[in-house]
């Protein structure tokens, strides 16, 4: 099992609410590796906020969370980053790509972090997703010059780029027109496939959600398989 999520309870408080609004309830959730899962519900249901809990952008009010069989409730925030960086890729619904740099350098972005990722295999591994993406003619260009495609095909690269275990997908296919969302869903269902990395993917469409191995809803809280 890759991950676990064991009775996760995630509230927001405010000042028109001090007592506070209970967003995710007591949820379960257990994901195997090379799985794919989408998370569907209405807007304000806790979508994102469950995504940016198992990324470890956050954290739960209280609950547990397993990956890998490691408790991560434990880990400093400087051991979260690491993790981050080593076992998750992120995918959003706009690119995040430095408008400075170009294609290939944002990809690299990730690898800056740790020095034993920099050095010929990381670059091998950009170009080799760059070609998978289809991007080898724009890869020196900068994102100004690209498709919303094109951006979004980079960012995927990018996530990619540390050969993570997991890829969160929040709404990755939202800014872009019908075509290039399905092909943009095509291919996380290929790369799934060919890298063997599990995909949690939060989405609107139905569409896209059909494509998963597993749909699940949130709604008032709670999780459950469609």
């Amino acid at each position: 099992m890759l991950l676990k999520l064991n009775q996760i309870t995630k509230s927001y408080f405010s000042g028109n609410n001090p007592s506070g609004r209970i967003i995710l309830d007591q949820l379960d959730l257990e994901i195997n590796t090379g799985e794919r899962i989408a998370i569907v519900g209405p807007s304000g249901s806790g979508k994102t906020t469950l995504l940016n809990l198992i990324g470890t952008l956050d954290r739960p009010d209280s609950g547990k969370m397993y990956f890998e069989n490691q408790d991560l409730s434990v880990f400093s925030e400087q051991q979260l980053a690491a993790f981050r960086n080593e076992k998750i890729g992120f995918v959003f619904q706009m690119h995040h790509l430095l408008p400075q740099l170009t294609l290939l350098e944002n990809i690299l972005l990730p690898t800056l972090t740790d020095k034993k990722l920099q050095g010929k295999e990381s670059l091998e591994r950009a170009q080799k997703l760059i070609s998978r993406m289809g991007l080898s003619e724009v890869a020196h260009q900068k994102p100004s010059e690209l498709s919303g495609g094109e951006c979004q095909r980079t960012a995927v690269a990018r996530a990619l780029i540390n050969r993570p275990g997991l890829i969160l997908a929040d709404e990755p296919t939202g800014a872009l027109d019908q075509k290039s969302a399905f092909n943009l869903t095509d291919l996380l269902v290929e790369l799934n496939q060919e890298e063997g990395v599990t995909l949690i993917l939060v989405t609107h469409s139905m569409d896209v959600a059909k494509k998963m191995d597993r749909i699940y809803r949130i709604e008032n809280g709670k999780l459950q398989e469609s």
